[in-house]
């Protein structure tokens, strides 16, 4: 039996259901893949797609979904508020049971090469795909933006595969194999965008915060708050709950509070266990004390 790859594209569109029902149904027609879940949100106008199978599939899933993007989505009208150079900005391969991060790096590599082949759109690679040290973190291919990726093509931007030339509707796409991660958002109970800001630098690793951690402050609306937007990228490393507590001192700190936590996309079940530990003090809390997990092959 072949083994399992998940793929987590995100898409630069999160307003339009029928826009992006159609890119699920793209994917979901690609027989021996399955969707595992559906996120979008307004405010960054961005939603994030997951789905697993063999590699083949998920693969010829992969690029149904780049298809129906882009004849949907056109960049020149895109406003969010989470930061994108491409209609379909990001699309990591993840190693699932039977499969290796080899598998992935390699099924990344042949997927942004056709990409760019066939619909002439530069792809870059990064996480364990990157072939440069530069390409590893994606903040710091994705941080020209669409607006301002053309004016840094031929010095620090030039593709890995595909025209040193922006797609005029469909940007630039990134790709590339990770573990898995947890994208978590905390909404704060106040409209102060600054205050999210601040707290997101002084989180993050690359600011010399907690290891493992991406951060950036955004301003919603409807109604207005700010918001901590994170990637967990090793929870073994850094725990949601250590997140949580970091995030919710400095808001008290600031003279706010948390609101609310969410979840885009999927979590590891072992993240869960341990949110659970943390909060009820529990020691050696494992999946085998979990009932449901006794079906789990």
């Amino acid at each position: 039996m072949p083994g399992l790859i998940e793929c987590v594209p995100n898409v630069s569109e999160g307003r339009r259901p029928d826009v992006v029902d159609r890119l699920v149904a793209a994917v979901r027609a690609v027989e021996g893949v399955r969707l595992l879940d559906r996120t979008s949100d307004a405010d960054h106008n961005r939603s994030v797609i997951t789905f697993a199978g063999p590699p083949d599939p998920v693969e010829a899933a992969a690029h149904a979904l780049v298809d129906a993007a882009i004849r949907d989505i056109d960049l020149r009208e895109h406003r969010g508020e989470h930061p994108r150079m491409g209609a379909v900005d990001v699309v990591p391969f993840v190693p699932l049971a039977g499969t290796t991060m080899e598998d992935c790096v390699a099924l990344a590599h042949r997927f942004g090469r056709a990409v760019a082949e066939r619909h002439g759109i530069p792809v870059y690679f990064y996480a364990k795909a990157a072939t440069r040290p530069e390409r590893v973190r994606l903040p710091d291919i994705r941080r020209p933006q669409f607006e301002g990726l053309q004016s840094l093509m031929g010095t620090t931007h030039v593709p890995d595969a595909g025209p040193a030339r922006v797609h005029p509707t469909a940007g630039a796409l990134v790709t590339g194999a990770r573990p898995p991660l947890i994208a978590f958002n905390i909404e704060l109970d106040t409209a102060d965008v600054a205050v999210a800001k601040r707290i997101a630098k002084e989180i993050r690793e690359s600011s010399g915060g907690l290891p493992a951690v991406q951060a950036l402050g955004f301003a919603l609306t409807d109604p207005p708050r700010a918001q901590v937007s994170m990637n967990l990228l090793d929870t073994s490393v850094t725990s949601l709950a250590r997140v949580w507590r970091e995030v919710e001192t400095r808001a008290v700190g600031a003279g706010t509070r948390i609101l609310r936590g969410e979840l885009v996309g999927l979590m590891p079940l072992d993240a869960a266990l341990a949110v659970t530990s943390d909060a009820l003090r529990l020691e050696g809390l494992a999946r085998d004390r979990i009932i449901e997990a006794h079906f789990i092959d």
